[in-house]
């Protein structure tokens, strides 16, 4: 049970949460290159596949930001996984057939993850700075 003042969002569930968008990320690539026919999907699936990868492993980074002192780098996370649900999540779905109006959710993503990135930079900024 949290005592008040704790948060849910420990570096635990950030790194349990990432390991998790990594694995989803593997099974997209591995079915985007052996289970779909189209050249459009599977590029499609192909790009979805790699920035969810991306951004599970910026997510495991953060905690190494955390641990030289960087406090501010446990925000990123939310936005590299939110930002992974619908920007790589977008895609897979178009690449599955979904209708293109499901592309709408895919550039709300990559300025998830453009706020996420900068967040990190002024982070790691503040390392070493007393």
């Amino acid at each position: 049970m949290m005592t008040e003042g704790q948060s849910m969002w420990t570096r635990r569930l950030w790194m349990t949460l990432a390991a998790v968008s990594g694995f989803i990320g593997v099974a997209a690539g591995a079915f985007g290159a052996h289970g779909l026919s189209d050249p459009t999907a599977k590029e499609v699936m192909r790009t979805g596949s790699n920035y969810e990868l991306v951004h599970a492993l910026a997510t495991i980074l953060c905690s190494t930001f955390i641990t030289a002192g960087a406090r501010g780098a446990r925000i990123p996370p939310a936005f590299f996984l939110l930002g992974t649900v619908l920007f790589s999540g977008s895609l897979y779905a178009l690449a599955l057939g979904a209708p293109r109006w499901v592309g709408i959710a895919t550039p709300f993503g990559g300025v998830l993850f453009m706020i996420g990135w900068g967040l990190l930079v002024c982070s790691a900024w503040k390392i070493d700075r007393a």
